[in-house]
């Protein structure tokens, strides 16, 4: 039988933590249980795993006491990292210091790892994701580029899954990702079961229909500053990148690099974003049609915008609106 380490921190919790923690023990216990039920063995012994054998997780009304701990497992093969206040390890607390060394140490010897929402940033701070891909919540985005730049973050992903290491996206979607475990290592009809059972969407994998873009200002890049306010401020008119670097006095090529360098994006990505960010709350507060609510936020070819906004949310913008707009 393979080994389940459910990570319970004893500290910088949230109740984002007890979720995970909750939802991931009962998610693969049902999967188990399943397994037998069909005449097959329980794939995964699962244990809640804390740092020491007499601290335990306790949040406002909460509590969760781990079954475990680190010190008493030699090897596990699969860690699941719940979300948590964690954002790099200079600020994590002692115990939370042994459990990111725990992880590293698993991963060596083979273990394969999962980080859920804000778990990311344990994860990141093993060194272990450095060059690799990751997901995180859109909301921390920022946050985590700033923290971690040598991790290629996608947070249009709900899910990556690269060399043993998986993440996923923001808030409950944590669930999405369990269901993806559960399918890679029981099978797809236990993780169909599960998704019956828990009444989760299978097979969901971007959560940028979820995202709300609100630039990348945490920089110190004047020019580039300035340039984004302008964009967010003229995107419906029609704007010559070109144009703008000259009235910033920097040469094209040099502005692109600082922009990317500064934001994550080239100018054009950013405008784009800038552009359907309004689309979509148009989409989502008011009657207007696809075509009117593209010539608003300065599009005039609909198979561009179209293109565009999917590329963006996943959506098509009738979809979109569809999904979003109550007087619909």
């Amino acid at each position: 039988m393979k080994h389940l380490s459910i990570l319970v921190p004893d500290e910088q919790t949230t109740m984002s933590t007890v979720a995970c923690i909750v939802g991931a023990y009962q998610l693969f216990t049902e999967a188990n249980k399943y397994a037998i039920k069909h005449g097959e063995k329980a794939l995964f012994e699962i244990e809640l795993v804390g740092a020491t054998p007499n601290n335990f997780l306790t949040h406002n009304f909460l509590s969760i006491k781990h079954t475990i701990s680190i010190t008493e497992i030699n090897k596990t093969n699969l860690i699941l990292i719940p979300a948590s206040l964690i954002r790099s390890y200079e600020m994590a607390t002692p115990n939370n210091k042994l459990l990111i060394h725990w992880i590293a140490k698993q991963y060596k010897q083979g273990a394969e790892l999962a980080s859920m929402c804000a778990g990311s940033f344990m994860l990141a701070s093993t060194g272990i994701l450095a060059g690799k891909v990751c997901s995180t919540h859109w909301a921390l985005a920022e946050n985590f580029r700033e923290l971690y730049p040598d991790v290629n973050l996608q947070t249009d992903q709900l899910i990556t899954d690269e060399n043993g290491i998986y993440t996923n996206g923001g808030a409950y979607s944590f669930l999405n990702l369990l269901l993806y475990l559960v399918e890679k290592f029981y099978g797809r009809q236990t993780a169909i079961h599960c998704a019956k059972y828990f009444q989760i969407d299978l097979d969901r994998t971007l959560q940028s229909e979820f995202s709300i873009f609100n630039g990348h200002k945490k920089h110190s890049d004047e020019e580039i500053l300035k340039a984004q306010l302008f964009l967010e401020e003229n995107y419906k008119d029609k704007i010559s990148i070109e144009k703008l670097s000259s009235e910033l006095n920097i040469g094209r090529r040099n502005f692109d690099r600082r922009f990317i360098k500064a934001t994550g994006l080239t100018p054009i990505d950013y405008l784009q974003r800038v552009k359907i960010e309004a689309a979509k709350k148009m989409f989502e507060t008011s009657r207007k049609t696809v075509h009117e609510i593209m010539f608003e936020v300065g599009y005039t070819d609909t198979k561009a915008f179209r293109d565009v906004f999917f590329r963006v949310t996943g959506l098509s913008p009738l979809s979109y609106k569809s999904k979003y707009n109550s007087k619909n």
